[in-house]
């Protein structure tokens, strides 16, 4: 799916859907980008009791729920695992695997990423490090490569691996705790509880990105994007919700944080548009 919207969304929980709709709801074309359900914490809830109107929902009902509603207001979905967001001048890019699309603002809504990157990580990303495999698998076509299964749509990128010929091991929580990419000029393999394993790539799928991999320059305090009152960051036209702003990590919130980035999208983009006649 390539195109260009008002407003581009990353992430598919109250936050996202809540911006997306708000954004329909001003006359805005929106996109969310997401990846499975499943890797939301709020969709493995058992139960959420103080969600105002839905007592006793699960966590996967309420999310079906959003999505849906989502869908039915015109809101555009997207599966795939938003890798990066480039300020084009204007405009903003967002890479989804081997797509790309472009908005005239972007609502993080991204959930909370847990996970520090492992050692050796940063320092071979594009040297062997990779978060796509419909991006770079064919580069490993024939050759051994580890991939790092942390996400629910991990087991299908493996597999989308194997297809197309590359010999793959794969490591999930069941096998492993603690990783480390090891190297030279390039990946030479992957360290898992201490043992090693020769590769020569190594595919690391996660629920979610931390911010500041996806849009470098964001402002952060203690691993939480930084918003004023609009839900603004510090880059014009990009603005977050939900759980990735800091707790509490409340559906209420993150709902209502989505509704306030949704109008501020919005009045970013009336205001730009005044400017430019």
């Amino acid at each position: 799916m390539d195109g260009i919207f008002d407003i581009i969304v990353i992430g598919s929980g109250p936050a996202g859907v809540s911006a997306a709709l708000t954004a329909r709801q001003r006359g805005k074309s929106a996109l969310i980008i997401t990846t499975a359900p499943e890797d939301s914490p709020l969709y493995r809830a058992e139960r959420v009791d103080n969600y105002p109107g839905l007592p006793g929902a699960t966590g996967a009902e309420l999310v079906e729920a959003f999505v849906k509603h989502a869908e039915a207001s015109g809101v555009g979905i997207m599966r795939g695992r938003a890798l990066a967001v480039a300020d084009l001048g204007g405009v903003y890019g967002v890479s989804v695997g081997s797509d790309f699309v472009q908005g005239g603002a972007v609502v993080l809504a991204c959930g909370l990423a847990r996970a520090k990157p492992f050692p050796g990580e940063a320092e071979y990303l594009g040297r062997g490090v990779s978060y796509c495999a419909t991006c770079d698998g064919m580069l490993y076509r024939g050759r051994r490569v580890a991939v790092v299964g942390l996400s629910a749509d991990a087991p299908e990128e493996a597999e989308y691996l194997r297809s197309i010929g590359c010999e793959v091991e794969y490591f999930d929580a069941s096998r492993a705790k603690r990783y480390a990419v090891l190297g030279a000029e390039r990946v030479t393999g992957l360290e898992a509880d201490g043992e090693t394993y020769p590769a020569d790539a190594v595919f690391i799928f996660r629920g979610a990105v931390a911010p500041d991999s996806l849009l470098p320059g964001l402002a952060l305090a203690g691993g939480s994007i930084v918003v004023d009152s609009a839900m603004a960051t510090n880059m014009p036209g990009v603005f977050a919700a939900g759980d990735c702003t800091g707790a509490p990590y409340q559906v209420a919130k993150a709902a209502g944080e989505g509704n306030i980035a949704g109008l501020s999208a919005c009045k970013y983009l009336e205001n730009k548009t005044k400017e430019e006649k």
